[in-house]
């Protein structure tokens, strides 16, 4: 085994990712998901080798290509898999709510777990399109556990507004995945909210975790909103309020625990075996040398 002395920001994201998992899980992840990819891989490799691994809207069941592909809706995630679906058979499964865990991520993220990748602005006049959801909404509203993810917590200003620009933020200004509660569609002002069955969701599903460069939330199970769970070990409690629009549900914040790393075998697994050529860091603004630049020693 090669030498591992420490962990870098992308190799505890997608362990706190892959922690999200269960043996037996039937899992899933849509498209631009070089994290999850590799955090199925791993907790495939280690604690739940009964997970069922559906590769996104490929349809690969528990695929085996030669390396991570730089796409996670490219081909070679059908490679080695004992079976392909449709994509009508990919909805089938989850409207069956035979999809337990499902990972998708937004351009914002709101406190209830709403997730926005559709625009920035008014509906009519919108500043800034995303390119959308394509099937998460009604994904969204069938799976037991929806884990969210960003690498890009921190904000960043505005080059010619100068306007503080939030992931984590407030309220979303689209909804285009429903939360914890969610604005209500018939409400022109947004202000009131309403529960994800009266919106249509089926019971029992919803925000489950999410996971940022910053720190690892749950969800206050009384009031909904994201609870803080740990501090990554180079973030501070006044980081995390500073980056994020909202104030999350904290316990105690006088004794916040600090993110639990990754074990030897877990990083030796991520560098030598799954990803080698580090897919998993395309997703950081500046790739392998922002991920490099926070290491946390094991």
């Amino acid at each position: 085994m090669a030498e591992i002395v420490d962990c870098t920001i992308d190799e505890l994201m997608v362990y706190h990712l892959a922690k999200c998992i269960e043996d037996g899980d039937m899992v899933f992840h849509g498209v631009a998901s070089p994290l999850p990819m590799t955090a199925l891989y791993l907790a495939k490799k280690t604690y739940a080798p009964h997970m069922v691994y559906l590769a996104g809207t490929g349809g690969g069941i528990d695929p085996t290509p030669p390396r991570l592909p730089e796409s996670t809706n490219d081909i070679w995630l059908q490679w080695g898999s004992v079976y392909v679906l449709t994509i009508d058979r990919i909805f089938d499964h989850f409207a069956r709510k035979e999809v337990s865990v499902m990972f998708f991520s937004g351009g914002q993220i709101d406190k209830y777990g709403n997730t926005n990748n559709t625009l920035i602005g008014d509906w009519q006049h919108p500043r800034t399109k995303f390119p959308g959801g394509a099937g998460a909404c009604n994904l969204h509203s069938l799976t037991p556990k929806i884990v969210a993810w960003t690498t890009r917590h921190k904000t960043f200003i505005h080059p010619r507004t100068g306007k503080k620009i939030y992931t984590l933020v407030e309220k979303v200004d689209f909804v285009t995945s429903g939360g914890n509660l969610i604005p209500d569609p018939k409400d022109p002002t947004r202000t009131r909210l309403i529960t994800r069955e009266e919106a249509g969701c089926m019971p029992d599903t919803g925000p489950y975790k999410c996971i940022t460069d910053l720190a690892v939330f749950g969800y206050d199970k009384k009031t909904g909103i994201m609870k803080l769970e740990s501090l990554h070990p180079d973030v501070t409690l006044e980081d995390l309020l500073e980056h994020t629009e909202f104030r999350p549900v904290i316990e105690d914040p006088s004794n916040i625990p600090v993110t639990r790393l990754p074990s030897k075998e877990d990083v030796w697994l991520m560098r030598c075996e799954i990803d080698p050529y580090r897919m998993r860091t395309l997703e950081f603004r500046s790739g392998v040398k922002e991920c490099d630049a926070r290491r946390y020693k094991l």
